[in-house]
């Protein structure tokens, strides 16, 4: 049983950034006491508005409850106002931490701890409200990003900031490096400011409305590739939702192709896939865009176990100069 401290915090979790939060970025602080943790079950479907979302949540939650002796609370359907208050006045959290939930909290609820609730979002707000911060950004071509600890309010990733990180993006990192910058920055965040958020210290910032961008949740359909956009734009695309993301996609001959890596290369090939070592000695695949062309580094069938090397997963399939898509 983990030593009681001064601050009493309970988290809302249900991703591997929540876990990763929890153990390195709250459990250290020697003032701070993790009472309880909502969570869901390890795979569930769950109704969020009109959309169906399937949840997956890391082995690893109940480790740590059995670690450190807090309480654990698993929701296959969306918490309800009364659902969030019920635990809240049996283990009387003094601050709520919500760290990769899906669902906006009731306001009863936010107003419960005397701390607040604050939350980590992987984007520096006002800029990326909304779902999937870190795919979104790689889309559109950024070169910086940023993580925001904010206290919740009733709206969407609009409250007042206590801190900001920034993250630099680089030409060859993806969703998973930035996530994972993201995920040792929002560690340090919470380290740093969690004992001036216990004694009211901590910053308060209010957002700049005129500077708020929103962006929608991504689903697995939207990862369809676009090959008449210029190279660059396709690169983003696809590095944007590599894994342990779904991936970006095409068909050829009916078949999905899963694309989970990429590189531009100056020049052009002819439109379409080109097969063979006319375009490099190594045999490359290479795609024509509307701009520049991308050798295609790794490549999976949907309906298949295996990556890898693009000339091994195409051998069998009659290409020619036919259009991907």
């Amino acid at each position: 049983m983990a030593a009681r401290g001064q601050l009493r915090v309970a988290v809302l979790s249900s991703t591997y950034f929540g876990r990763r939060c929890i153990e390195d970025g709250i459990l250290p602080i020697k003032s701070a006491d993790l009472v309880g943790l909502i969570t869901t079950p390890s795979v569930v479907r769950m109704r969020s508005g009109r959309d169906n979302l399937t949840v997956a949540t890391p082995a690893g939650f109940d480790e740590v409850v059995d670690r450190y002796g807090c309480e654990i609370e698993k929701f296959e359907t969306r918490p309800r106002a009364r659902d969030y208050l019920a635990l809240f006045e049996r283990w009387r959290p003094d601050l709520v931490a919500v760290l990769g939930w899906y669902h906006i909290i009731p306001h009863e609820a936010l107003e419960y701890p005397r701390c607040g609730c604050v939350g980590l979002h992987a984007s520096l707000l006002p800029k990326y409200r909304g779902m999937a911060p870190i795919s979104w950004a790689l889309i559109n071509g950024e070169t910086e990003t940023g993580v925001s600890l904010f206290y919740l309010a009733e709206g969407v990733d609009d409250g007042d900031i206590i801190a900001q990180a920034r993250i630099t993006i680089g030409e060859q990192d993806d969703c998973a490096t930035i996530y994972e910058k993201v995920t040792a920055e929002s560690i340090g965040l919470l380290r740093h400011y969690l004992p001036p958020i216990a004694d009211g210290s901590a910053p308060r910032n209010k957002q700049d409305e005129a500077e708020a961008t929103v962006f929608p949740r991504r689903r697995p359909d939207d990862g369809i590739i676009d090959w008449h956009q210029p190279a660059w734009q396709v690169y983003n695309f696809v590095r944007a939702q590599t894994r342990p993301y779904p991936g970006a996609f095409t068909a050829i001959q009916g078949r999905k192709l899963l694309i989970w890596r990429t590189e531009v290369i100056e020049g052009r090939v002819p439109p379409g896939i080109k097969v063979g070592d006319s375009y490099e000695r190594s045999g490359a695949i290479c795609v024509c865009c509307s701009d520049g062309s991308l050798k295609l580094i790794d490549v999976q069938w949907a309906d298949s176990d295996r990556s890898g090397d693009p000339a091994l997963e195409l051998r069998d399939v009659e290409l020619g100069q036919s259009t991907p898509g």
